[in-house]
């Protein structure tokens, strides 16, 4: 990845339990349709993001973040020739209930409103929970992150949807995702998994389609990841975990798990048993990188100084999107 440009790093911090952090920079890359059991907030810090969602793609830009809610498919591509560079976090449904029962009057389950918000403050505020997490500051990670929510509840916050009343043909699709979790390694065809339902296989794709909002073969690659990724967290080898959870091989895991994670499942792992074995200091060869990215959008040390000072005097930042001394991380 080093090679073609990309870098991508994807970890955790044991400071921030239920929160997944994620450092890019991608060019050529293409996320497939896929969900997060977790919220995502990208901030978005150079270039353009297309990422589907809804009925359709969405525009996320330098300054801008891309917010999607957990279960909710999704993907994402550069948009322009340039890639995009950005940095995010994914707090669990928990993480968000917590802060949102805490900081605001939303009811109920909360989410966010639109997937798109131009917010720079936020984005810096975002990129500061990464740098802090880095540098092993929990304080300031943790204070930063919760933060950061909380604004972004207050501007693009709502109690997200209630699911529909159950239909005879959400039903169907209910039972045939619990058949596809059972036997994940060993699937069946559609025709048999639609017979098994006392259903028509055309039946069964438009029922599973409109209730997950993917077809069954798409939605069983991305439960296959994300039970992968639970393996590897527990500390299987990738090649077992590849065929626990029925690839064919590693490489058959390598690619999907790139295509819906974004970093190779050997990395992945790698930056999970580094949590386990405890803090590491500061990255610096991650936080130089980091730092000449930086160099190309700001205007010198003391702007970047007044904009961190100006986040720790007004952490929430004004009511306005924008606020007055804030710019990309």
């Amino acid at each position: 990845m080093a090679g073609s440009g990309e870098r991508a790093r994807h970890w955790q911090y044991t400071e921030l339990p239920g929160v997944d952090l994620l450092r890019a920079r991608y060019i050529r890359k293409t996320f497939v349709r896929h969900t997060h059991e977790n919220f995502v907030i990208a901030a978005i810090a150079d270039g353009v993001e297309i990422f589907h969602h809804g009925s359709g793609d969405q525009y996320a830009g330098a300054g801008t973040l891309a917010l999607v809610n957990p279960d909710t498919p999704h993907t994402g591509r550069a948009g322009v020739p340039e890639g995009w560079r950005y940095g995010a976090v994914y707090p669990s449904p928990e993480v968000v209930g917590a802060i949102a029962a805490e900081t605001t009057t939303i009811r109920g389950t909360p989410g966010f409103v639109s997937p798109v918000l131009d917010d720079p403050y936020t984005v810096a505020l975002v990129h500061q929970v990464l740098r802090a997490a880095d540098e092993g500051n929990a304080l300031a990670a943790d204070t930063l992150l919760r933060v950061a929510v909380t604004r972004l509840l207050r501007l693009n916050g709502g109690p997200l949807p209630q699911r529909a009343v159950p239909t005879a043909g959400r039903r169907i699709a209910a039972r045939a995702r619990a058949v596809l979790e059972d036997r994940m390694a060993e699937p069946p065809t559609l025709e048999r998994l639609a017979g098994d339902l006392g259903a028509s296989p055309f039946a069964l794709l438009r029922a599973f389609r409109d209730a997950y909002g993917m077809p069954p073969h798409t939605w069983l690659t991305d439960a296959r990841v994300r039970r992968a990724r639970q393996l590897l967290d527990a500390g299987t080898a990738p090649s077992e975990a590849a065929v626990t959870v029925g690839f064919t091989d590693q490489p058959h895991l390598n690619r999907h798990f790139s295509r819906i994670v974004g970093v190779p499942p050997g990395a992945y792992q790698r930056e999970r048993k580094n949590v386990q074995d405890g803090p590491r200091g500061v990255r610096l060869p991650s936080e130089a990188w980091q730092n000449r990215q930086l160099s190309q959008r700001t205007h010198g040390p003391a702007a970047r100084e007044g904009r961190t000072a100006a986040v720790r005097e007004n952490p929430t930042g004004p009511s306005s999107g924008t606020p007055s001394g804030s710019g990309s991380p």
